[in-house]
């Protein structure tokens, strides 16, 4: 998968669409004013510019992190800043403010970099060629050297995970919340794999713990809600899938397997008229099926199939209209 198709899945189409319409936009209205014979055009074409690059920045801020919201907060404020003052106050000297402004942004990326210790890139190199092995070895020296650090237990996990090796993840999940007891990423993990390996009461358990420490959180909503979809646990199904929803999911491919979680429960519970609301809910999704079907087709998603792979293929039969709700086993 090359880095264009990752950041597009990364985005979601929903902001791919609306950062290409805010530049068809801003460059229509640009094109349009060539055709005026006027001082002022260059400066509202140059408002126009700045007009896409707060709107752009305002897109892929709804799309970050808490942490990472901080970080490209100090890297794009004072770049805005300077060509704000250009297109406003010092139009003459614009063209030297947006050399400074991206001059300011490539330093910014190094400046607030978070760059992880050099282990974790070097397992990244063998994660990417397969060789797991060689990857989770990079980390137990990592782990030897600091052993305090959870961080590094969290990463081991996931590689495992990627692996197969549930069993040893689960142990560096337990680790996690043995050096941090509130850590609501822990027990999401523990979850997660749990889930991973079948074993639904004790993914509820974590899943429960997770949402408890982190109840603002969509992930630790939406982990607990999967969960209890799979234990037909309808009412708190519903609950928990509805608050994660509240908490703005940020992509599609998680709000449509959602939707096929609510059906689930609608059904289960006899409400065909909220079961039909998520269904047209499901089929403006169809964004997500795409973005699960290209993460779905890579060799390294091997134990995420196993989980997640009927629900995107029901997901699927239900946008194409070749499963009614009537047909659908609930289990």
């Amino acid at each position: 998968m090359n880095r264009l198709t990752k950041f597009r899945l990364w985005l979601g189409e929903t902001r791919l669409r609306a950062i290409f319409l805010l530049f068809v936009l801003t460059g229509l209205f640009s094109l349009i004013l060539n055709s005026v014979d006027a001082e002022w055009v260059t400066g509202v074409q140059n408002l126009l510019v700045l007009a896409f690059v707060i709107g752009a920045a305002a897109i892929l801020w709804t799309r970050l992190e808490s942490f990472e919201r901080g970080r490209w907060l100090g890297i794009l404020t004072p770049a805005i800043l300077a060509l704000g003052l250009g297109v406003v106050f010092l139009p003459q000297f614009l063209p030297l403010l947006i050399g400074a402004a991206l001059g300011w942004i490539v330093a910014g990326l190094f400046l607030f970099n978070p760059r992880g210790p050099m282990q974790y890139q070097q397992a990244i190199k063998h994660l990417r060629k397969n060789q797991y092995d060689q990857a989770v070895q990079v980390l137990d020296e990592l782990i030897k050297q600091e052993p305090a650090d959870p961080k590094h237990y969290r990463f081991r996990a996931e590689i495992l995970r990627i692996w197969g090796k549930l069993e040893r993840a689960k142990r560096d999940y337990r680790k996690m919340i043995e050096l941090a007891p509130e850590s609501a990423v822990a027990y999401n993990g523990l979850a997660e794999v749990h889930l991973q390996a079948g074993d639904y009461p004790a993914a509820l358990t974590a899943g429960q713990q997770a949402y408890a420490l982190a109840p603002d959180e969509w992930v630790a909503a939406y982990n607990l809600g999967m969960i209890e979809d799979r234990l037909g646990d309808a009412p708190n199904a519903i609950e928990h899938l509805q608050a994660s929803l509240n908490a703005k999911v940020p992509d599609s491919r998680h709000r449509l397997l959602i939707q096929v979680y609510l059906i689930r429960a609608y059904l289960r519970l006899g409400d065909q008229a909220a079961a039909t609301q998520a269904l047209q809910a499901l089929k403006r999704e169809q964004a997500g099926l795409q973005e699960w079907q290209t993460i779905l087709s890579s060799e390294q998603a091997e134990t995420l199939r196993a989980v997640i792979q009927p629900d995107v293929d029901l997901a699927e039969r239900l946008i194409a209209g070749s499963l009614k709700l009537s047909e659908l086993e609930l289990g």
